[in-house]
């Protein structure tokens, strides 16, 4: 792996940038939700898919619902090799993980837990609470590796993207990690 630098980036200089995201999956996490008359059970049972799906989809940088966005970039071997994007909640003191790339060829060589690296940092500095963060429960690879950095499951959609998430089995997964403050001397 080429030694990698984590930079803050001019914001305006990337606005709008798409990100193409590609992956494959072999598992999807697939809700079931049973309603009694003393309430409701919900359970996301990990499925195999009957063979891997590849998924793609396009987002772009520093779009215009982001409240303080601030991009930075994995650079190693003097090219990009990952965008992390933040924006803080200032509503209810987190920080949001919206982006976060690391180019094919170059996955699984530990850029992107730098760059998560790189969002408790900001997270800290910003006094938050908790990053947070969203992927699709077909995202697999992606949930794999939020857990490895201590993320958590708090909540799904079932109708983010669709009126037919579930059956898609693309439902919107949020997931959130606590920022631990550092204590005064």
């Amino acid at each position: 792996m080429p030694e990698v630098r984590i930079l803050p980036v001019d914001g305006e200089s990337v606005r709008g940038k798409e990100l193409v995201f590609r992956y494959e999956s072999a598992f999807y996490y697939d809700p079931v939700l049973t309603e009694t008359p003393e309430g409701w059970t919900l359970t996301l049972k990990k499925t195999p898919f009957p063979a891997p799906v590849a998924k793609q989809f396009t987002d772009v940088l520093l779009s215009d619902w982001l409240e303080d966005p601030r991009v930075f970039a994995a650079e190693g071997d003097g090219r990009v090799l990952g965008f992390l994007e933040l924006s803080r909640e200032g509503w209810n003191n987190r920080m949001r993980v919206s982006n976060l790339w690391v180019a094919e060829g170059h996955r699984r060589q530990g850029i992107g837990a730098a760059l998560m690296g790189r969002a408790e940092e900001e997270a800290r500095r910003a006094g938050v609470r908790a990053l947070v963060l969203e992927t699709q429960s077909c995202n697999h690879p992606a949930i794999s590796f939020y857990r490895r950095q201590g993320f958590g499951l708090i909540g799904l959609d079932l109708t983010a993207y669709s009126q037919t998430d579930a059956e898609k089995q693309e439902v919107r997964l949020e997931f959130a990690r606590p920022v631990p403050f550092e204590k005064e001397k």
